[in-house]
């Protein structure tokens, strides 16, 4: 087996002109995101699950440096591609594992019912399983926003503009059409560069606006908080 490869993964916070003016330059020069259904992007909903401490919660508000997030997620309001997935962060670097699973694997998740899975740490239904069994882990919150992305084969580099983030309680309509969704209060847009060992530069110049803000934006967090205001201190 090789080395697993432990993605950098850069978020920013802008204003909607600065993301607007970056989009023009990159659809010039990088090939748009296959899940594409029109010029504006495509839709994206996650189901998010978290154990009965709200570990995965606790652990990104205190910025933990080895940390995952248990998530189900479906395009463009459609089920015809349901993926499965555990998402690593470890030093601020991240691995994703993800599997399609099926409409009824999403059900009996969604239940808190394991699912069939491999005996290997690499298959995201094996984590989940094991979570679901001695952990408790249960569906939280549903996170839904529009995403444009880009991509650059040298280096995997991908890069995403998220807008509209949203969330929604009722964890039992993920995957139907007409979910009523709350918005964030100031802070519903994101762009992500994400890469394996090296950003081009010319991808770095094409980036350049001197008004750019890092930040360690976590969808799952604000759309938590959204309907728990108190928790960890906010």
């Amino acid at each position: 087996m090789g080395t697993r490869l432990y993605r950098v993964e850069d978020k920013y916070r802008g204003t909607a002109q600065e993301f607007y003016r970056l989009q023009r330059r990159l659809d010039t020069v990088l090939r748009a995101d296959l899940n594409e259904n029109d010029r504006d992007g495509y839709s994206v909903a996650s189901l998010y699950f978290d154990d009965l401490r709200d570990s995965c919660l606790a652990e990104t508000a205190e910025g933990c440096n080895d940390r995952r997030k248990y998530r189900i997620r479906i395009y463009n309001d459609s089920q015809d591609v349901i993926k499965l997935e555990v998402k690593e962060n470890r030093n601020n670097r991240i691995f994703k594992k993800a599997r399609r699973i099926t409409a009824e694997d999403l059900r009996r998740l969604a239940d808190g019912q394991c699912i069939e899975a491999s005996c290997s740490a690499e298959d995201p239904a094996f984590l989940f399983n094991t979570a679901i069994r001695t952990r408790g882990l249960r569906p939280k919150v549903i996170v839904a926003y529009e995403r444009k992305a880009y991509t650059y084969a040298p280096g995997n580099v991908r890069i995403t503009f998220d807008r509209n983030v949203r969330a929604s309680r009722r964890t039992e309509e993920f995957g139907r059409q007409g979910i009523s969704y709350d918005f964030l209060d100031g802070g519903d847009s994101v762009l992500e560069i994400k890469y394996d060992e090296f950003l081009p530069g010319f991808i770095l110049q094409l980036m350049e606006t001197g008004n750019l803000r890092q930040t360690a934006y976590s969808k799952y967090r604000l759309c938590r908080e959204r309907y728990e205001a108190s928790a960890f201190g906010n």
